[in-house]
């Protein structure tokens, strides 16, 4: 008798299960994502016990016909691709109808589902068994609950992690689906208590709001880019706004949830010197492009993709986001005022187009000769924030043409030739909105140093506190990045040649890796078998750090066998800005101060220094007042509050 036999198809399913159905997080994911495909707008998840005892997914969907209810839960029965052309074109988050059959095959599972007009339909399933099935009452959309889970598989539930794990693990799927998808309401209950919510108005950045607080969502910043094969929108953090872990970077492609190092890559890459070594920012990054340039069908889980095209839309991905965040104000404020700075920021940076001119404002407000709609009732102004209100605004359209108003019933058309010069030549002044680099960066004044680290100067809105390194560190890599990459035939000869001797692996690596080296003025010639010999350096070495300098940039070319030319003279560049920067409790006399304030705001990025670290913060005039107690409570003085005295 032979040996090799066919699987039973529920032992089958159970050996699928393994790849598909790994915790009850991926149960989540597999439902929510049918739902998706179901065209639902509301999706609620219900869980307890982390999943184990059970697992609730509600969503008002498009509904399975009674006739496919059983067919449903059939291995590879799919309703979403038809032939092996579908395949390369996945437009649905399911198409390997795998995910019913195997969750049915390690659970218990009772499905209700009604299609719009039709009555409904049950399935009970268990271990692979179909238990019932026949009519019931449901409304349209499906309703979907999975029970016991692994209860015939005892060794996957040993090894489970522990129940805030798992819990963590359904949350970041529901967060992640909410992200890719703000225009559907999800909610997630656990033990009967509200874990998340999101209101489905297609607004992303609230979503990113209810997941990581309101605060993280108004440093959010909007990026927008395409080319002919790709569209890349979303949300990207401010550098201030950064995490320890990869994890909260979400990339979509045609709103799907995708691992991808490249892209990741990218959108690090974008931020380029702005972000703190070992840190990472917030994003969330859709890519909508032609199915056919992505192949999901790369693992059960389908978070692995390939991409045709790929080193085009990594190019895009860095060009958008380092656009986005070269328009922004990146001086951290040390206040809380982040709701008038975000206003102020998209005042600034706002294009000119959008802002409306003096002139056709002023022909909306009603001649200065009409009588006022405004009270008698005194204007008190308390806080900055009041100047909008529409009393004041009523305030001003009453007096600001006071000087050219005609009181004796002269006419109206006389009265507008008047005021309309005036009313151009403002228009005029707002047009000219002055030098771009002198708005991103204020004027400052230089006041002294504090602890031979920290310059202190003013603005009109407030006090700077330079950190004097970064600041020189900042001036110098932008100087030695543009000298790194002219590559002059100017040489400073050693006196005796350098001889630099290397294992045989790391020789191997050098002698592929010449051709940068020598791109940045590094020229090796073989000396023996396993050592270089170095005649000349670049003339900007550091005097007394030239074998240092040398060594660190070929151990550079040793730790990463893919440093291209670009990627080294950055590095060379870093490592130069930082060896002659100015050091802590250095002094400075007032003529070195001023000249190195002065030199800053000509930098293109002069907020951080290349290793990410911040310039200046900002403490502005409210703050300070704030912080002496100067803004409070007014003091009205009463008769009460005095002793009476006698003359």
């Amino acid at each position: 008798m032979g040996k090799i036999h066919e699987l039973d198809s529920v032992l089958a399913d159970q050996i699928a299960a393994g790849e598909v159905i790994e915790r009850p997080a991926s149960i989540v994911k597999e439902l929510a994502e049918n739902s998706l495909d179901a065209n639902s707008h509301r999706i609620d998840i219900i869980v307890e016990e982390v999943g184990l005892k059970s697992v609730r997914v509600i969503d008002d969907g498009q509904g399975i016909e009674a006739d496919d209810v059983a067919r449903a839960f059939l291995r590879h029965a799919t309703s979403k691709i038809a032939d092996k052309g579908d395949l390369f074109k996945v437009t649905t988050m399911g198409f390997r109808g795998e995910a019913l059959p195997s969750i049915a095959s390690v659970a218990d599972v009772l499905l209700t589902t009604a299609t719009g007009g039709a009555a409904g339909s049950q399935i009970h399933i268990k271990g692979g068994e179909i238990l019932a099935h026949g009519q019931a009452s449901a409304r349209p959309g499906t309703d979907i609950l999975v029970s016991d889970l692994f209860y015939n598989t005892p060794a996957r539930l040993k090894y489970l992690k522990s129940p805030h794990t798992e819990l963590a693990r359904i949350v970041d799927i529901v967060n992640r689906l909410a992200l890719a998808n703000p225009t559907v309401a999800f909610s997630l209950t656990h033990d009967g208590k509200e874990v998340f919510r999101s209101a489905g108005n297609g607004n992303l950045k609230q979503v990113v709001a209810a997941i990581y607080g309101v605060q993280a969502g108004r440093k959010m910043v909007e990026v927008k880019g395409e080319d002919p094969n790709f569209k890349v929108s979303g949300l990207v953090s401010l550098p201030e706004l950064t995490r320890a872990g990869r994890q909260y970077m979400t990339i979509m492609i045609n709103h799907r949830y995708v691992r991808n190092f490249q892209l990741t890559k990218a959108l690090v890459a974008g931020y380029r010197s702005k972000l703190m070594v070992g840190r990472y920012p917030l994003a969330v990054i859709n890519i909508d492009l032609d199915p056919v340039l992505v192949d999901v069908n790369v693992h059960p889980a389908k978070r692995e993709v390939r991409l045709s095209m790929e080193p085009q839309l990594v190019d895009l991905l860095e060009r958008v986001v380092s656009q986005a965040i070269d328009q922004q104000n990146l001086i951290p404020d040390v206040g809380d005022r982040a709701d008038e700075l975000l206003t102020r920021e998209q005042t600034v940076h706002a294009p000119r187009s959008a802002a409306p001119r003096v002139s056709e404002r002023a022909s909306d407000e009603p001649p200065a000769w009409q009588p006022s709609p405004t009270s008698g009732e005194p204007v008190i102004i308390s806080r900055r924030s009041e100047l909008a209100s529409p009393a004041v605004q009523a305030f001003d359209r009453r007096y600001q043409n006071e000087e050219v108003a005609t009181p004796f019933g002269a006419q109206a058309d006389a009265k507008v030739s008047q005021a309309q010069p005036a009313v151009e030549q403002v228009s005029l002044d707002i047009d000219d909105r002055g030098d771009v680099a002198s708005e991103r960066f204020p004027d400052l004044t230089y006041l002294g140093q504090l602890h031979g680290t920290y310059l202190l100067a003013q603005a009109s809105d407030g006090l700077y506190i330079v950190d004097q390194h970064a600041a020189q560190e900042r001036i110098n890599y932008e100087y030695y990045r543009e000298e790194i990459g002219k590559v002059s035939a100017d040489q400073q000869n050693f006196l005796t040649p350098l001889v630099l001797n290397y294992s045989l692996a790391d020789a191997l690596k050098i002698q592929q890796h010449q051709a940068v080296l020598a791109a940045c003025g590094l020229k090796l010639e073989p000396f023996g078998q396993n050592s270089f010999m170095l005649a000349s350096h670049p003339t900007w070495f550091v005097a007394g750090q030239e074998e240092d300098t040398a060594r660190e940039m070929i151990d550079w070319v040793l730790a990463s066998g893919k440093l291209s030319v670009k990627d080294f003279r950055a590095k060379a560049a870093i490592m130069m800005s930082c060896k002659r920067a100015i050091k802590a409790n250095h002094r400075l006399d007032e003529r070195q101060a001023k000249a190195l304030l002065a030199r800053l705001p000509q930098c293109e990025n002069p907020f951080n220094c290349p290793h990410g670290r911040p310039v200046t913060i900002h403490f502005t005039t409210t703050d300070l007042e704030k912080l002496f107690k100067r803004i409070q409570e007014s003091h009205q003085p009463f008769a009460d509050d005095f002793d009476d005295h006698e003359d």
